[in-house]
């Protein structure tokens, strides 16, 4: 299978293709390579292509300006995935991010209706990375719908491992609040890019979004305990295991045959 990987120069567009790279003919590109905002730039690199994996993207609302950020992933995101659909790419993976309910980067404190969260969640923010990320997935199931071809788009939380995720650990170990815009919610690096893989070959009729993360969360503090403590006028629509993270997996591991592997709290205590 020949893949095209955008984002290849980031942490997790490296790791994807590192993971493909074994199996798979891999066309790795980043934004050293071309702008992904041209169209004349992004046709060619579609030749031969059999599936994409668009992981490109200024990763959050302080990475550049607000317009910039809109900008940017939503045009990149447009050219690519409607290029793809018009070429005859039969799968396309997009990497999306649970920050398209507008709760991680929101400029007031926000809390989720309901919880378990899952993908029929209504976007409640306002940043404009997250709305960025809700458009490019409505720019997916646009393109699968009009050029019949099978999109993914995948809701990451934070991404991480080794020196990274142990920072990320330890903030949250020291304020809990920190973290209650995410919802505690994580995953390494490693699972990162075998649900992307996974996405590549799961079987799925047109466009499907799912959530993606690890099972438990970043806190030594019982799940159930932090939504009293941070989102007491959350819904709570079904009982949460002692560490649970409180967004609905079931589609990651129903149509992605996906379970995160890595865990964190057997090096730090706690258990899951």
């Amino acid at each position: 299978m020949r893949v095209l990987v955008t984002g290849a120069g980031g942490m997790l567009g490296a790791e994807i293709v590192a993971a493909l790279d074994a199996d798979h003919d891999v066309l790795a590109h980043d934004r050293n390579v071309g702008d992904l905002r041209d169209r004349r730039q992004v046709e060619p690199l579609l030749a031969g292509v059999d599936s994409v994996v668009h992981s490109a993207a200024l990763p959050s609302p302080l990475s550049a300006a607000e317009p910039e950020v809109f900008g940017n992933n939503v045009d990149a995101a447009f050219h690519l995935l409607d290029a793809a659909g018009r070429a005859g790419v039969k799968r396309i993976v997009y990497v999306s991010s649970l920050s398209a309910l507008g709760l991680a980067w929101s400029s007031r404190p926000v809390s989720p209706l309901f919880a378990p969260v899952t993908e029929a969640h209504p976007y409640v923010g306002d940043d404009v990375y997250g709305l960025s990320k809700l458009v490019g997935e409505l720019v997916a199931e646009t393109v699968s719908r009009r050029w019949g071809c099978e999109v993914i788009s995948l809701r990451f939380p934070f991404i991480g491992s080794g020196e990274r995720l142990q920072h990320h650990l330890d903030h949250v170990r020291r304020d809990p609040g920190a973290d209650r815009a995410s919802l505690w919610s994580w995953i390494d690096t490693h699972d990162a890019a075998r649900a992307v893989i996974a996405a590549l070959t799961a079987r799925v009729d047109g466009y499907a979004l799912v959530n993606v993360a690890a099972p438990d969360t970043t806190s030594l503090i019982p799940t159930a305990e932090l939504m009293r403590m941070f989102h007491p006028a959350t819904r709570m629509d079904g009982p949460l295991g002692r560490y649970a993270v409180p967004f609905s997996l079931e589609l990651s591991r129903t149509l992605l045959g996906f379970t995160a592997e890595h865990r964190w709290r057997p090096t730090i205590g706690g258990s899951a």
